[in-house]
């Protein structure tokens, strides 16, 4: 058979006869499942939770309900969303390698649904692409799900049914299967799960918009925006793990971290070998991808964040007048004829906006930012903070804010400072 260009480009599936680097399809052959055990309790999900889970016979049990939710974004936003069990992203389904596990889904959507195990391998009839490997999951139903875990990694969970409408809505989760033999760790070993997602939740409105491809305003980590994002707590020197994982609908995310550099680790494609790691400070998370980071530890109070600059934001400046730099100079006074107590904001920039907290509309937050030691953090969105002290409080309570040691935090330089070193202002 001869294979050209046209031929490629002619047909939506090309299949080589002999591939000449093939990587080995693990779901083609059974695996040989091992016994349950007891769950790791490493693991952390700020804003989430674990879903719960039975062992009988053997056999680790899982429920999934995928239904309609009330969730809080951050105070001043609530929105009308799909997820699971009560959330979204739903709970985390944690396993361990080699177990089988038993997941039922029950469909209590107004559609039909499925559940696709992004990154696992599994037999063919259980990898969830509704008319394609099974029937759809009709409203009411209740659809049996069972497979082995093959391998440990950080993996996802998410409909293949007008995954559209329903990914866009918050029906997405993520997967973590421990290695039934972990390595000797030298340090503590924090664990956290962060999934990103973004959604276009007009202003007032409390329905995301399914049909957005771009100019997204609300952008979380596990479902909250910042202020709302609760803190991942460490002590200093623990080894720190962050699975990331992104199924928002179309943009990938560069997690940035402040502080530190860490390695990438591992894939939902597998592990990193170690020869092949190397240090960074921010990691690009593609659609549709899981990257897990780890690092040292250092005490401070370390933003993570995505760097795409509206990501770290929210409902800000969607569809307003750009009025950077125009001369309003009487515009109030005239205006407040007709709308009494109307001021023009953005001709000098946006962080106004937060620092003055002003009334929102309805249902939004529009630049809310949040609190912070030295006056407000203008930043939301996809914006959380790593925080790290030599010695968290008892029951890991939010430690507060990290105090910096005398003389280590930049401040308004002096007078003499500027003469000593010539700086002319």
């Amino acid at each position: 058979m001869t294979i050209s260009r046209r031929t490629v480009l002619g047909t939506g599936l090309v299949l080589a006869a002999k591939p000449w680097r093939a990587v080995p399809n693990a779901a083609a052959a059974p695996v040989k499942a091992q016994p349950a055990v007891a769950r790791p309790s490493s693991l952390v999900v700020p804003n989430g939770s674990v879903l719960p889970s039975t062992i009988r016979e053997g056999v680790r049990i899982f429920h999934l309900r995928a239904e309609e939710v009330d969730h809080e974004i951050a105070p001043g936003l609530k929105i009308k969303a799909w997820g699971y069990n009560g959330s979204t992203p739903g709970p985390v389904i944690e396993a361990v390698e080699g177990e089988r596990v038993r997941i039922y889904v029950t469909n209590a959507l107004p559609e039909r649904t499925s559940v696709h195990w992004h990154g696992l391998f599994v037999p063919y009839g259980m990898d969830g692409v509704a008319g394609l490997t099974q029937a759809p999951i009709e409203p009411g139903k209740t659809f049996r799900y069972e497979f082995v875990l093959d391998r440990a990694g950080t993996f996802m969970y998410h409909p293949h049914a007008d995954e559209m409408t329903q990914i866009a809505l918050g029906m997405i989760g993520m997967i973590v299967v421990h290695p039934r033999r972990p390595p000797p760790a030298r340090e503590r070993v924090r664990d956290f799960c962060l999934m990103s997602h973004e959604m276009t939740v007009h202003i007032g409105h409390m329905r995301p918009d399914p049909l957005a491809m771009n100019d997204f305003n609300v952008l979380t980590f596990n479902g909250k925006a910042f202020p709302g994002t609760a803190p991942l707590l460490a002590e200093t020197g623990d080894r720190i793990r962050v699975r990331l994982g992104n199924l928002g609908p179309m943009d990938h995310h560069p997690i940035h971290l402040h502080g530190h550099a860490f390695e990438v680790v591992s894939t939902d494609g597998g592990p990193v070998p170690a020869s092949a790691r190397f240090p960074e400070t921010t990691v690009l998370v593609p659609a549709g991808a899981t990257r897990t980071i780890e690092f040292l530890a250092t005490e401070g109070d370390w933003p993570l964040h995505c760097h795409m600059t509206h990501h770290a934001m929210n409902q800000m400046g969607h569809g307003a007048a750009n009025l950077i730099g125009t001369n309003t100079k009487g515009l109030d006074e005239r205006l407040a004829r007709i709308a009494p107590g109307y001021m023009t904001m953005g001709q000098n920039g946006m962080s106004e906006m937060a620092h003055m907290q002003m009334e929102q509309p309805r249902n939004s937050i529009s630049m809310v930012g949040g609190k912070g030691p030295h006056g407000i953090i203008d930043m939301g969105g996809m914006f959380t903070i790593v925080k790290v002290r030599d010695k968290l409080p008892a029951g890991g309570a939010d430690p507060g804010w990290y105090q910096a040691p005398a003389g280590t935090t930049a401040i308004e330089a002096t007078a003499d400072e500027l003469a000593r070193d010539g700086i002319k202002t």
